[in-house]
């Protein structure tokens, strides 16, 4: 039997942490979470949990990396599957907002995740995101799709639309109701980019 490396053991116990974190904040929210509840689930000690995390809000922002990577993997299979550059783009800000229906990433990304962490907007994640935004955009301004107009501008207000209609989703009485009203108002925003209907 090969034993483990200290790398290896340190990945496994952060990984077990973090599986324990989202399963008690998705199901009874980050207030309601205890570090036992997270130790306990994966067998660790506090000590652990300390260590590699600093408190319980260092494991909250690890959460929130961890969904925030796969949520980004489904806007991007979202954005491959447009027929067009411009439905690509389309396909990925909708993909974030449709997400919002989602238990998981309302109560932990956009309920409980700004109201520990501060404005997402400002998140590290946003601010990659806000840069491929700016790059796709400044793409389509160059292929003639979209109007000559600052592009880090245009991603900034496209990419905070989407993520203010997912927190209106999120904290919406009937989320899916919400969705529909969003979803339409965020075409209508977006295609006022375009140079004509693409």
């Amino acid at each position: 039997m090969v034993s483990k490396t200290r790398a290896q053991m340190v990945e496994d116990t952060k990984a077990k942490l973090i599986k324990a974190a989202r399963k008690a904040f998705a199901t009874k929210g980050y207030q309601a979470s205890s570090m036992d509840d997270f130790t306990a689930e994966a067998g660790l000690t506090r000590g652990a949990l300390y260590h590699n995390f600093g408190d319980k809000k260092g494991l909250l922002q690890a959460v929130i990396d961890q969904i925030d990577a796969e949520m980004l993997v489904r806007q991007r299979a979202a954005q491959a599957e447009g027929k067009t550059p411009w439905e690509g783009f389309m396909n990925e800000g909708i993909a974030y907002i449709e997400m919002a229906l989602e238990p998981e990433i309302q109560r932990i990304m956009l309920l409980d995740g700004p109201a520990v962490l501060g404005d997402p907007s400002q998140w590290p994640n946003q601010t990659a995101c806000l840069r491929t935004s700016t790059q796709t955009i400044e793409a389509l301004i160059e292929e003639g799709i979209v109007k000559p107009m600052d592009a880090e501008a245009a991603a900034r207000l496209i990419n905070g639309a989407a993520l203010n209609a997912a927190l209106w989703i999120a904290a919406a009485d009937d989320p899916h109701a919400v969705h529909e009203k969003a979803v339409d108002a965020f075409r209508h925003l977006a295609g006022g980019l375009l140079r004509s209907e693409a």
